[in-house]
């Protein structure tokens, strides 16, 4: 409780968590909420502008931009929340076993994580969909075997970390199972380390799935893609801005948000944290 109220008081957070709401919410929603079908060609309408029937206007095919925008949500943030949460899953899993159990379990999934983690994320990630080939499901996958060993390596951290606290030695020694230490004691306890790391990760693969389907590597056409979106304005960048305004600016604002949120989850889950950025404000204002 004092979390959500620490949270609550921070206006950026709540914009910040309304708009990914909303974004959830309009993709979820995208058949009923686009007004035309994403994919529909009407050559007639090809680089029309704004009107009260295609608020966002039209692109090279006649599309809409507005509906393809809606569309887009699904593949550049659904689904990337998918895999991330798939990523953390399994990297909290192999965390809390290395965390807890320590010695060889610990020295085994480490080096395993070290091997992974060993390779540039994005060279990598490119390394693995050029050899399952382009698509969206190519793309998750190789976004979870990249990222859960970072998170993995950081849940252990913050695992063991908790671990060598009295309340959960005396669970060791009053008896109580491994695993229900784990469950009601230490995952409790790094619960707030997850959610930040995971926001935060979340930016940066949303960044990653446009970046692929930019460069052609991700969603094909004829389905919607932000990044897909940016790729197809380029051609007329100059005398047609505005198609790539749309997609530029949905990405730009749903991934501050992200950041925006994980920030705001840091300070409220750490109260040493809050209470530091206070004073270094309170200063700033006496200089």
């Amino acid at each position: 409780m004092k979390v959500i109220t620490r949270l609550a008081k921070d206006k950026l957070a709540m914009i910040s968590l309304a708009i990914i709401a909303v974004t959830i919410l309009l993709g979820l929603g995208a058949p009923i909420m686009a007004p035309h079908d994403p994919q529909e060609v009407n050559m007639s309408l090809r680089y029309a502008g704004l009107s009260w029937d295609y608020l966002l206007g039209n692109d090279h095919l006649g599309r809409c931009i507005l509906s393809r925008l809606l569309y887009g949500i699904r593949p550049s943030v659904l689904w990337v929340a998918v895999a991330l949460f798939i990523s953390v899953l399994i990297g909290a899993v192999l965390g809390f076993l290395a965390g807890y159990y320590k010695g060889k379990t610990d020295a085994l999934i480490m080096r395993i994580c070290d091997v992974m983690l060993s390779f540039p994320g994005y060279v990598m990630t490119l390394a693995i969909v050029g050899i399952l080939g382009t698509g969206l499901a190519n793309i998750l996958i190789a976004f979870v075997c990249m990222k859960w060993a970072w998170f993995a390596r950081v849940i252990r951290a913050s695992v063991s970390q908790y671990s060598e606290l009295d309340y959960v030695k005396f669970a060791k020694v009053a008896g109580i199972g491994p695993m229900t230490i784990i469950y009601r004691h230490l995952m409790p306890a790094a619960l707030s380390d997850i959610a930040v790391i995971s926001s935060s990760a979340m930016c940066s693969m949303i960044l990653q799935m446009s970046g692929f389907s930019f460069l052609g590597l991700g969603i094909q056409a004829p389905h919607s893609e932000w990044g897909m979106m940016l790729n197809e304005a380029r051609s007329v960048m100059f005398s047609k801005p505005q198609l790539m305004l749309a997609p530029g600016c949905a990405i730009m604002i749903i991934v501050a948000a992200f950041n925006f949120l994980s920030d705001a989850l840091q300070i409220a889950l750490d109260p040493k944290l809050n209470a530091s950025t206070t004073r270094i404000r309170v200063k700033e204002v006496k200089i």
